[in-house]
């Protein structure tokens, strides 16, 4: 701000001899303000025998209205739609599809479902839907939603943009009092028989949406269900046809991991990734951490971050090129384990790895949806 400071000053002798009126520009450093108004300090007036009387006239120019430029997302975010289904007026789709994609001595069940959606609900790779179960909870009122990721790309398993899918754990457990608890919307999705309805809401969340980018780097980590918007990805890139999306270009790198061999989930399909029906089956790669089955050279439970420490430097490089976009889903505790690997390969570099993560997320590199 651009300060004037115009000053008319005259002093008055105390011999009573008069002089002049005197104009002079006075710097605004050398001004006083108090109480009862301003005094000015001069080393060359001899304030004992002058009195000096400083009318002073302050004009403030006002910048101009600096205009707000919004950042550009580097995320696939153009005319995404959030929230068209809510909570009060869902949606109500028809069940297509509800097979599990776990072996039968898994520990646990995991549910492959598609929904038709007559196109109602046009969302977008990384986003989620919510799902009101049937019924009311104990105390007389509808089930709350609950949100899934979705599963299948924004053309849907059909490919004709009608249908949404999702992958789904069965959740049971034995509570403190040793009662069988019992997830109220997984075993009613687990549990629905094609030609069901089913309460739909949303499409949710940017958090998750794909690069913009198509000669981006991919990195998926996903423990379990976590795989659910990975499937989605990795089927936009290698199997569907896009003029923004061309697999020869794109690159991806996914770490799947789940307790057993039988708790792999939606392996033909990576093995299609991996075969002559993809596009670019040379950039996929993934690595699998079975952490009941396998162990490191240091005897170490194979975690997904055990896996990734294995080409921890490898992975570092990555993240340091600007065109690397990192995805993580799953079990919230798998990102600390991250973290533990990935804090000295940064102090390698002098870099401290939890403000260069900080970088990261803000330039939209690094995104997390755990729960």
């Amino acid at each position: 701000m651009a300060t004037a400071l115009n000053a008319a000053v005259s002093l008055t002798s105390s011999k009573s001899s008069s002089l002049p009126a005197t104009s002079c520009a006075i710097a605004p450093e050398r001004i006083r303000f108090g109480k009862g108004g301003f005094s000015y300090k001069s080393n060359n007036v001899a304030t004992s025998r002058r009195v000096v009387s400083v009318r002073a006239e302050v004009t403030t120019d006002t910048p101009p209205a600096v205009k707000k430029v919004e950042k550009e997302s580097k995320k696939n975010e153009e005319g995404v739609i959030t929230n068209k289904y809510r909570p009060k007026e869902p949606y109500t789709g028809k069940v297509l599809l509800n097979t599990k994609i776990t072996a039968d001595d898994a520990p646990g069940e995991t549910w492959h479902m598609v929904f038709s959606h007559q196109g109602e609900i046009p969302y977008r790779e990384g986003q989620s839907v919510g799902v009101i179960a049937d019924g009311i909870d104990k105390n007389g009122k509808p089930h709350k939603v609950r949100l899934y990721s979705i599963a299948s790309s924004a053309l849907g398993d059909l490919g004709n943009s009608e249908t949404v899918s999702l992958c789904v754990k069965r959740l049971v457990y034995t509570n403190d009092a040793g009662e069988v608890v019992k997830g109220v919307c997984s075993n009613f999705l687990c549990d629905l028989k094609p030609g069901s309805d089913v309460k739909l809401t949303g499409p949710v969340g940017k958090e998750m949406l794909m690069p913009k980018d198509p000669n981006a780097t991919v990195i998926m980590l996903a423990t379990g269900t976590g795989i659910a918007p990975f499937r989605s990805f990795l089927w936009k890139m290698f199997f569907e046809k896009h003029d923004d999306y061309k697999a020869s270009e794109c690159s991806s790198w996914l770490f799947l991991g789940v307790p057993t061999t039988s708790s792999l989930l939606y392996t033909e399909a990576h093995t299609h990734f991996n075969s002559s029906s993809a596009k670019a089956p040379e950039n996929f790669r993934v690595d699998y951490a079975i952490s009941r089955e396998e162990t490191n050279d240091k005897g170490e439970k194979m975690y997904i971050q055990t896996r990734m420490a294995q080409y921890a430097p490898e992975l570092w490089e990555l993240l340091k090129k600007d065109n690397t976009f990192v995805y993580m889903c799953g079990l919230k505790g798998m990102e600390k384990g991250i973290d533990d690997i990935m804090v000295s390969l940064a102090a390698n570099d002098g870099i401290d790895w939890f403000d260069y993560k900080k970088q990261l997320k803000k330039a939209e590199q690094w995104n997390v949806e755990v729960y």
